[in-house]
């Protein structure tokens, strides 16, 4: 049976929280620690829809959600910062937030995944952060390092079709830092940004080419662990190629979906969801075989 726990985190800039998912009938063998989607705008943790909860927790991984803070009202450093603080509390706290199976001298080996704006976070952290335990791997799904030019800083033809949203949708969300961002009040600053073309501008400030060495893929030769990527062929937010030069660059586990949607397994029904999920269960059960 799927069990949830809620955690609070100290944090003197905003409230962050976490949960952890376990399924009660099997012991734990890794832990997955989680970052959500939304171009770093928008999202919140707690949108893992429940097959993925079901079959990742059923084959014996904990997921652990955590919260991060919103741009534009949080810049990419603090953003940054805080990811890799709440991948070191996983490392420091294993387990305080699983029942590890384990000795508890032992902690358990954990992977990094995020579906979009979480991915590349995840690929971020991995590829900067310094941890006394380095992830056993990662899973992007459908994310990017920012190793294309242009598509990130043009107007992105996919949204200059949908209505026009004006320069005051950024009044609508909350000046002070926060890390819940509902679809209802941020979307429309994601789509705004890309409609602009002015997307990094609401998360970055600095000049160009520090954006490029420290917040993208481009001067990072190797990842720390092997790496699993999802992606649609005709994905309207981030285009295919990126997840080509991702893939070709770290030698990863490839899974190719034939379809324009960007988060295609938000469709439950899509079948190659659940064909995405045990894709990724495997390469998980392999990561641990070669430890």
């Amino acid at each position: 049976m799927l069990e949830k726990k809620e955690l609070e985190i100290s944090n003197e800039e905003f409230k962050k929280g976490a949960t952890v998912y376990t399924d009660s009938d099997t012991p734990v063998k890794a832990a997955i620690i989680y970052f959500h989607g939304g171009g770093l705008l928008y999202g919140r943790r707690k949108d893992l829809p429940r097959p993925h909860l079901n079959t990742l927790t059923q084959a014996g991984y904990a997921i652990i959600a955590f919260d991060y803070p919103l741009a534009p009202a949080a810049k990419l450093e603090m953003i940054m910062n805080d990811v890799e603080s709440s991948i070191q509390y996983y490392i420091d706290h294993s387990d305080e937030l699983i029942k590890n199976s384990k000795s508890s001298e032992e902690s358990l080996p954990y992977f990094l995944w995020g579906r979009s704006a979480g991915a590349y976070l995840c690929l971020i952290a991995a590829a900067k952060g310094t941890y006394t335990q380095a992830p056993a791997g990662i899973l992007s799904y459908y994310g990017y390092g920012f190793l294309c030019d242009n598509w990130f800083k043009e107007p992105s033809r996919h949204y200059c079709t949908l209505p026009k949203v004006p320069e005051s949708a950024l009044c609508v969300i909350p000046e002070g830092i926060h890390a819940d961002g509902d679809l209802d009040t941020h979307y429309s600053v994601y789509v705004y940004a890309r409609q602009q073309g002015n997307w990094i501008d609401l998360f970055y400030e600095g000049r160009e080419k520090f954006f490029y060495l420290d917040y993208t893929l481009r001067a990072c030769d190797k990842l720390p662990c092997p790496l699993f990527c999802a992606h649609s062929t005709g994905d309207t937010d981030v285009p295919f190629s990126e997840f080509t030069e991702l893939s070709n660059k770290y030698h990863a586990k490839r899974f190719i979906v034939s379809g324009t949607e960007h988060d295609f397994d938000r469709d439950t029904e899509n079948p190659f969801t659940q064909k995405v999920l045990d894709e990724t269960v495997a390469f998980i059960e392999k990561c641990l075989l070669n430890k």
